[in-house]
C-alpha cells in the first residue's frame, strides 16, 4: 500500500480554512463528527468519487480510482472542514509514518489555530 499526500484535498482544505468553512472543534469531538458510513455513501451518490477524494488528505494509488478505500484520512463531514479530524489525521500519519501527510495536517492545524 502506497499513501501519499492528496494534493487536490490538501488545496481544498486550505481553501475551506481561509473561506472560514471550518468548525473549531475540539480534539476528542471527531469519533462524534466524522461520517458514518451511510453518510459517506449517500455523499458519493450524489456527488461522485472526485469530489469525496476531496475530502482526504491521502490517497493509495494502487487502489482502483473507484474504490472508497482508495481516500484516506477524512477531515470533514462533506460540508465543513473539522479542526477535530485535521488532528486526527495529523495523528494518525505520524503514527503510521506518513510524514508528507502529517506536515500537510500540521499547517492545516495552524491555520485553524490562528482563527481561534
Amino acid at each position: 500500500m502506497t499513501v501519499k499526500l492528496n494534493k487536490k484535498a490538501y488545496d481544498h482544505a486550505k481553501s475551506l480554512a481561509k473561506d472560514k468553512q471550518f468548525k473549531l472543534d475540539e480534539m476528542g469531538d471527531w469519533s462524534e463528527h466524522q461520517p458514518s458510513t451511510d453518510q459517506e455513501n449517500a455523499f458519493i451518490e450524489k456527488h461522485g468519487m472526485d469530489e469525496y477524494a476531496k475530502w482526504h488528505l491521502g490517497v493509495d494509488d494502487e487502489q482502483d480510482e473507484s474504490n472508497k478505500g482508495r481516500y484516506k484520512f477524512p477531515f470533514g463531514d462533506f460540508k465543513k472542514a473539522h479542526r477535530c479530524g485535521v488532528i486526527a489525521v495529523k495523528m494518525r500519519a505520524a503514527q503510521r509514518d506518513y510524514d508528507d501527510i502529517e506536515k500537510a495536517a500540521d499547517h492545516l492545524k495552524d491555520m485553524l489555530d490562528e482563527l481561534m
